[in-house]
C-alpha cells in the first residue's frame, strides 16, 4: 500500500485533519495560539498530521475532569462496567483495521503487526469485560470467635499513564481498561512520536461511552515532559502512575512519584536473551529467535536482543540465522513481504551505529548487517540492515539496550555458563530457552536459571498473550500489566474485620479489662 493512500484513509476514518486537538476533558480542547507538533511517519517521513500541544491551563482542565470522572464512575457496578469494556472491544474490533493501519504509519510496523496491537487491545478488552464479574476479594479465617477477616479492592482513583511509541495503543489498552473495570478514570500522556494514534483511540472509547450514557473518562494530554509529563508524576490527584520507557526515564519517575509516596508501574528497558541448547529443534529456535528479534524492527522491549547458543550447535545455528538475515526484507512495512519496515527516527539510526562501532572496539565480530539501508521510494524514511555480532561475555556493550534490530551472538559449553551470561546483564524482562530436554527446561524455570518477569520455552522472547501478567525484575522495574491479577495494581486493598458477637475478644490475646 502506498504511504499516501494510507494516510488518506486514516484521516477519512478518524477525522484526523491538517490539525488535531491535544487535550481532552470531556471536550476537546480550542487548537488556536498553541505550539504544534508534526507528526512524520518513519516510513519515508512524510507528514501525517500536526497536533496542538496541550499547556498549563489544559493540564489543570483535563486532571480536574478526571478527578470528576471517577467520582461518577467508579459508583457504576463493576459488571456494568465489564459491559461497558466489551462495547469498546466491539468497537475496537469494527475499526481494527483503519486503527492497525495507523499504528503501521506512525511506528512504523508491518501490516500484520499493527494489526495484531490493535487485536490486543480487542482482547484486553474483553478480559477487562470479563473482569467485571470477577474483582474478587478475600475471606480468612479470624482467630477471634464471631468474628469475619475479610479484603476488599476498591478503585484507586485517577491514574496516569505514560506510554511509549513502539505500542501506541497494546500498552495504553493494558492500563486504561483493566483500569476501567476496577473503578478508576485515566489521563494518558502518549509518546510525541505516536499521538495521532492515541488521539484516534481517545475519540473512539469516549465515544462508545458517551453513546451509553457513561461519563468520558480517557482523557488525553499531548505535550511535553516539562508542560505534561513532569505534573503528572507530582500531581497528589494522581495516585497510581504507569510509566514505560527507558531505565534512565523510569529511575526518575520513581523518585518523584515515590517522593510523594505514590505508586508507580514501571515498565522499563529490556535486554532479552534466548539460550539454544544442543538439544534444541533447530528449525523451532532459528523460527523463534529471527521473530523474537527482528519484529518491530528490533523496537520492542521483548526484543531478543541477545543468542546464547551451545558450541555443540553454534556454528550450524549461526550460519542458519545469518542466511535469514541477509535474506531479510529491509523495506516499506505497508508492502507484502517486507519483514523489517523503518527505525523510529534517525537518533535511533545513529544510536544504531554508534553500538556497533562501540562493540566492534571490544572485539565483537559484525557476521552481517551493520550498515542504513537506502529503500526506493523512502529515501525519507530510517532503515537499517539487521546485524547479527559475534560477543564473548567479557563484552560491555551487550549489557546496554540498544533499540535497534542488532543480535549479540554467544558460544557456551555448560547450561551453568549459559545461565550466567543470560543473567549478566542488569535488565530482566523476558527470556526464553529451546530445548527438547525437559530437565534444561525446568532449570531454565526454576530459581537457579532465569532472572526474568517472563520466561519461555520454545517460543520467542518476543509475543507476550495478554492473559499473562506482563513485566519484569531488576531495572526493568518490577510492573506487572496486563493479564492475571495485575488488575490489583489499580485498586486499594481494604482489609475489615468484623465483629457479629456479644464481646470483644481482642487478637494475639491481648487482655484490656475495662
Amino acid at each position: 500500500m502506498d504511504v499516501g493512500e494510507a494516510k488518506d484513509r486514516i484521516e477519512a476514518a478518524f477525522g484526523l485533519g491538517e490539525l488535531s486537538s491535544g487535550a481532552y476533558s470531556g471536550a476537546w480542547a480550542a487548537t488556536a495560539g498553541r505550539d504544534v507538533l508534526e507528526c512524520r511517519t518513519p516510513i519515508d517521513g512524510r507528514l501525517l498530521g500536526r497536533v496542538a500541544l496541550a499547556g498549563e491551563d489544559d493540564y489543570q482542565q483535563v486532571v480536574g475532569a478526571s478527578v470528576q470522572a471517577f467520582r461518577e464512575w467508579h459508583r457504576i457496578p463493576a459488571p456494568e462496567r465489564g459491559a461497558l469494556m466489551a462495547a469498546v472491544g466491539a468497537e475496537l474490533a469494527a475499526k481494527k483495521a483503519d486503527l492497525g493501519l495507523l499504528v503501521s504509519l506512525e511506528a512504523g510496523k508491518t501490516i500484520t503487526e499493527g494489526q495484531g496491537e490493535i487485536q490486543e487491545a480487542v482482547d484486553v478488552a474483553r478480559l477487562a469485560a470479563g473482569l467485571g464479574r470477577q474483582l474478587y476479594g478475600l475471606t480468612i479465617a479470624s482467630e477471634r470467635p464471631d468474628h469475619s477477616l475479610r479484603e476488599y479492592w476498591h478503585p484507586l482513583g485517577p491514574v496516569g499513564v505514560v506510554t511509549a511509541f513502539n505500542f501506541p495503543a497494546a500498552v495504553w489498552s493494558w492500563n486504561a481498561l483493566l483500569g476501567a473495570v476496577v473503578g478508576d478514570s485515566m489521563v494518558w500522556k502518549p509518546s510525541s512520536q505516536a499521538p495521532l494514534t492515541a488521539i484516534a483511540l481517545t475519540r473512539l472509547v469516549n465515544g462508545v461511552l458517551q453513546a451509553q450514557g457513561a461519563p468520558p473518562i480517557f482523557m488525553l494530554l499531548v505535550g511535553g515532559g516539562r508542560t505534561v509529563g513532569e505534573r503528572l508524576l507530582e500531581d497528589h490527584r494522581l495516585p497510581l502512575i504507569s510509566f514505560t520507557g527507558s531505565v534512565a526515564t523510569g529511575r526518575h519517575v520513581a523518585q518523584v512519584v515515590a517522593g510523594r509516596l505514590g505508586r508507580t508501574i514501571l515498565e522499563l528497558g529490556g535486554n532479552n536473551g534466548a539460550i539454544v541448547t544442543a538439544r534444541a529443534d533447530l528449525e523451532l529456535a532459528l523460527k523463534g529467535v529471527a521473530f523474537g528479534a527482528l519484529a518491530t524492527a528490533g523496537q520492542r522491549c521483548t526484543s531478543t536482543r541477545r543468542v546464547i547458543v551451545h558450541a555443540g550447535v553454534y556454528t550450524d545455528f549461526l550460519a542458519r540465522l545469518g542466511h535469514v538475515y541477509r535474506m531479510a526484507r529491509v523495506g516499506n512495512p505497508l508492502e507484502d513481504g517486507t519483514l523489517v519496515g523503518p527505525l523510529i527516527d534517525r537518533p535511533a539510526v545513529a544510536s544504531f551505529l554508534d553500538a556497533l562501532e562501540r562493540v566492534q572496539a571490544e572485539g565483537g565480530r559484525v557476521v552481517c548487517g551493520g550498515e542504513p539501508e537506502t529503500v526506493p521510494g523512502c529515501e525519507g524514511g530510517h532503515y537499517v540492515r539487521p546485524t547479527l555480532v559475534e560477543v564473548d561475555p567479557t563484552c560491555r556493550v551487550p549489557l546496554e539496550e540498544t533499540f535497534a534490530p542488532i543480535l549479540y551472538c554467544y558460544r557456551y559449553q555448560s547450561l551453568d555458563e549459559a545461565f550466567a551470561i543470560h543473567n549478566s546483564v542488569p535488565q530482566g524482562l523476558s527470556s526464553a530457552i529451546f530445548t527438547t530436554d525437559l530437565r534444561e527446561a525446568e532449570r531454565f524455570l526454576s530459581a537457579q536459571g532465569s532472572d526474568c518477569g517472563m520466561a519461555n520455552v520454545n517460543t520467542s522472547t518476543a509475543g507476550a498473550e495478554i492473559g499473562g501478567a506482563f513485566g519484569g525484575e531488576k531495572e526493568t522495574g518490577g510492573g506487572r500489566e496486563s493479564g492475571s491479577d495485575a488488575w490489583k495494581a489499580y485498586a486499594r486493598r481494604v482489609t475489615s474485620t468484623v465483629n457479629y458477637g456479644y464481646e470483644l475478644p481482642l487478637a494475639q490475646g491481648v487482655s484490656f479489662p475495662v
